[in-house]
């Protein structure tokens, strides 16, 4: 393989309940550290493809292994136990499926995991399941716009109180109305003007260009209203505030946008009291899709938990 050439392969790694999960894999077997980037919710692993160009030096100099995959009933990914029935979906599930993934793909040699919103709490609950793998295999944490829960309404208000109510009977509503819900989508395509306002408002941070917007409104129109709708509750369920212990043992680097409105600033610093020695950077004017919006602050807090990995290299 030529200087400045990176290998590619894909790869399909199958859960114990027949789930598939796509990923893609960068770089040479033989690279000192492997780095598996967890996408969040209604998105897939092209999330991270600001991330992964500032990284590709890394790859072709044969001195990083890069991992991308679709969450399960993401992108390429299927269902496995819950395609006709999502009832018992949680982020544990989540959690279990990136275990299988990193025994499958990265089996031995240092490894160091960056998740995104719902790909933070995947990390979380692995940590949570599965400890002895932190400090051992796991030797970093990037923790972006993400939370350890307190995440559904607190029933304070009226309409909070309803949305509580709601909640489970429109994940049914919504996965039972689906086709029709997916036509009604394509009438409001991300080329539209108005798709792209609701969602830079939602989404993202005072600096945004537009080309982030249309990027990850694309990104997440290609997701089904299924994955839309099955998600939700579990995201409300997701708790992890007492389990981060494990992840005490390795560098953590917390990221979140001073805009973000899913998961605000106070998630972010909960995750950094509660995480002994972990970092906390605040990006000014910036929303929820940190990864694009600040892709070079993401890259280098990645870079720093990738050299004291690969320099701290412990029999696997």
């Amino acid at each position: 393989m030529s200087a400045g050439t990176v290998l590619r392969q894909v790869a399909a790694v199958r859960t114990p309940d027949g789930a598939v999960l796509h990923a893609v894999v960068d770089g040479a077997d033989d690279a000192p550290v492997t780095l598996v980037l967890a996408h969040g919710w209604t998105l897939a692993q092209a999330a991270w493809d600001d991330v992964a160009e500032l990284l590709t030096p890394r790859i072709a100099a044969g001195e990083l292994r890069l991992v991308r995959y679709d969450q399960r009933g993401h992108g390429r990914s299927t269902w496995g136990r819950y395609a006709d029935d999502v009832g018992e979906l949680s982020i544990d599930q989540l959690g279990a499926d990136l275990g299988e993934l990193v025994d499958e793909l990265a089996p031995t040699g240092p490894v160091v995991l960056a998740g995104h919103s719902m790909g933070g709490m995947t990390i979380m609950c692995l940590a949570a399941a599965r400890p002895e793998l932190f400090g051992d295999r796991v030797r970093g944490v990037a923790l972006v716009s993400t939370s350890a829960g307190d995440l559904a309404p607190p029933g304070r208000t009226r309409a909070e109180r309803l949305q509580l109510k709601l909640a489970p009977g429109m994940v049914s509503v919504a996965i039972g109305g689906a086709r029709v819900l997916e036509r009604l989508r394509e009438l409001l395509p991300p080329t539209h003007p108005r798709h792209r306002t609701l969602v830079r408002e939602l989404l993202y941070g005072a600096d945004a260009t537009d080309d982030m917007v249309r990027a990850g409104a694309e990104i997440m129109h290609a997701t089904t209203v299924r994955a839309f709708a099955a998600f939700y509750p579990a995201l409300g369920e997701h708790d992890k505030r007492r389990e981060l212990a494990a992840l005490t043992s390795v560098p953590v680097e917390i990221l979140v946008g001073d805009s973000d409105k899913l998961t605000p600033v106070r998630h972010s610093r909960h995750l950094a009291e509660a995480i002994l020695g972990a970092s906390l950077h605040v990006a000014e004017r910036t929303g929820h899709m940190l990864p694009q919006e600040r892709a070079g602050l993401a890259a280098e807090a990645i870079g720093r938990l990738l050299v004291a990995a690969a320099a701290d290299r412990l029999p696997a």
